[in-house]
């Protein structure tokens, strides 16, 4: 795994060139009252370190501002310390990222995004940029890292799982966190009961009944023992999709206009 940003400007290219990219994307948000602002940013990032080293890929630096939290998947703005941009600034932003970014002679960009309000503006973007014929050259494999932990996973592992909307700050997260930096989890383990509905926005909304101090689901039973088992699984889930996926095929023998020939 090697940082994109450790290369020089006259390595970059051939550098890159028919190889894979991984941007992890996530956010500055509260995570109740035992889990950093930073578990948005800081997961996107692990995911994106292992998927590139199983991939032999070069990795970019995380985009740490991403959109507002919203009261019945965040918690909202109602605790302190959530960063962000309005949804309209997030696609222009990362739009033009993309727009530069396919600009070097890459095989295809893999996306990793760790905030559950990031993905429709992300999809956005990247729609944007490919409507304008700018991906016809470049693959992108865009996903939240939740959406690959497969059902059969959490009905083996988390038999009263809330749904990926009410995770926010539980047990999932909680795990993920005690795996990978458990000098940030503090000891306590905060649960709530009645997590929220999916789908459904609630105005007014009173905080201290559909969060416990910003946490919209359980924290019991986390682990850094299921919180190792839970990060495999998505890059082993990630790792297969980017390989076997029709696209990554595809790109193996389509003519690469840039350069005239075959990617390898």
């Amino acid at each position: 795994m090697t940082s994109l940003t450790d290369l020089t400007s006259s390595q970059v290219a051939d550098a890159v060139r028919g190889r894979t990219v991984v941007w992890p994307i996530g956010a500055i948000e509260q995570h109740g009252p035992h889990l950093p602002l930073s578990v948005d940013l800081l997961l996107a990032e692990a995911m994106a370190a292992e998927l590139a080293r199983e991939l032999g890929a070069f990795t970019l630096p995380a985009q740490a501002v991403g959109a507002r939290s919203l009261p019945q998947s965040g918690g909202g703005l109602h605790f302190p310390g959530t960063v962000y941009v309005g949804g309209d600034t997030l696609v222009r932003y990362l739009a033009e990222t993309l727009r530069a970014l396919v600009a070097l002679p890459m095989a295809r960009l893999v996306v990793v995004n760790g905030h559950y309000e990031n993905e429709p503006f992300l999809f956005e973007a990247i729609d944007q940029v490919r409507e304008r014929g700018l991906l016809d050259d470049t693959e992108v494999f865009a996903f939240s890292w939740w959406s690959l932990v497969r059902d059969t996973w959490t009905d083996a592992e988390l038999p009263e799982f809330p749904g990926w909307h009410a995770e926010h700050a539980g047990v999932t997260e909680t795990s993920l966190m005690l795996h990978l930096r458990p000098d940030l989890v503090t000891d306590e383990r905060p649960d709530h009961d009645a997590p929220p509905r999916a789908g459904v926005y609630l105005h007014p909304i009173d905080v201290g009944q559909t969060t416990n101090r910003g946490v919209l689901s359980s924290t019991s039973g986390s682990s850094a023992g299921l919180g190792e088992k839970l990060l495999r699984h998505i890059v082993d889930e990630a790792t297969a999709m980017v390989r076997d996926g029709r696209g990554l095929l595809f790109a193996q023998t389509r003519p690469d206009r840039r350069s005239g020939g075959k990617r390898p």
